[in-house]
């Protein structure tokens, strides 16, 4: 595996490969990471994974200053999984000015769930993504579903700007107890992590109620109670929610009654430690 930390230095090696497949990273890299880069393999590639903590995604109190760095060991578990090309750069390579352009979601995705619990973070998202996308001109990308709604966002901006990048979504990767692999889980403490599957837990019985579900008021009613229990084992929750795949919109009485695909997602702190997950229904 070659590593690069300037993009002339990326692109120079880059030239012979007209396909190339990206995998963008903020490091830190756990099973889930190499389990997108080994996606990224099959499709026939060259897979170029990059790390880059990206300032513009986070909230002026969250974890930017305290995320791990760990480029020594990600560059081990990359190597050793067939990653092709490295590309680390650092803030001023990524930001040599201001980045005053940025791109915009459509608040009507990028202003609800997460993106309401957490403004601005995907105008972050999907600025760095889309210069990721100009500075490695890949022709596939490969992303978790863990980040469900931050999945649909890229999947739209590559439709409505027209790249010619082909998206892949890779199921979310877990542990043996079920809890979602995460870089930020290795700030829980061994009481909080024993406790963490809780929230897989919770969204298989909203899943499996919602579909028993006859009116979006069933749906409400059903999430209020998720809330309430998670609340009541110690959590503190963001959104607990049934959704609809195709928007992530709340289902109404036709979508209920025709079985539309549906989603149920969460986001709720555990201590200091906000995680995510979701499971499709």
């Amino acid at each position: 595996m070659q590593t690069f930390h300037t993009l002339a230095e990326l692109r120079a090696a880059l030239h012979d490969f007209p396909a190339r497949t990206l995998v963008p990273t903020m490091g830190n890299l756990h099973a889930g990471h190499l389990a997108l880069v080994a996606r990224g393999r099959e499709l026939g590639a060259p897979v170029v994974a990059s790390i880059f903590v990206n300032r513009l995604q986070f909230g002026p109190h969250e974890d930017f200053d305290r995320y791990p760095r760990t480029l020594e060991r990600d560059t081990a578990l990359l190597s050793q999984a067939g990653c092709s090309f490295l590309f680390a750069p650092d803030e001023a390579e990524m930001y040599p000015e201001p980045q005053t352009f940025c791109v915009r979601p459509d608040p009507a995705l990028a202003g609800i769930l997460d993106g309401a619990a957490r403004p601005g973070h995907f105008e972050g998202v999907a600025t760095v993504v889309m210069k990721l996308f100009a500075m490695v001109q890949p022709t596939a990308a490969v992303f978790g579903k863990k980040d469900y709604q931050q999945l649909m966002l890229i999947r739209r901006m590559v439709a409505q700007f027209a790249l010619p990048i082909a998206i892949a979504g890779l199921d979310t990767v877990r542990d043996a107890d079920g809890l979602a692999l995460s870089s930020r889980n290795g700030y829980l403490t061994p009481a909080q992590r024993a406790q963490a599957p809780q929230l897989q837990a919770a969204l298989h019985a909203l899943a499996k109620a919602a579909r028993g579900a006859h009116l979006p008021e069933d749906v409400l009613a059903l999430e209020s109670r998720a809330m309430r229990d998670l609340t009541a084992q110690g959590w503190t929750p963001d959104y607990l929610t049934v959704r609809r795949r195709c928007d992530l919109l709340a289902p109404g009485a036709d979508d209920l009654r025709e079985g539309a695909p549906m989603v149920a997602l969460a986001a709720a702190r555990l201590g200091a430690t906000r995680l995510i997950d979701n499971l499709e229904c």
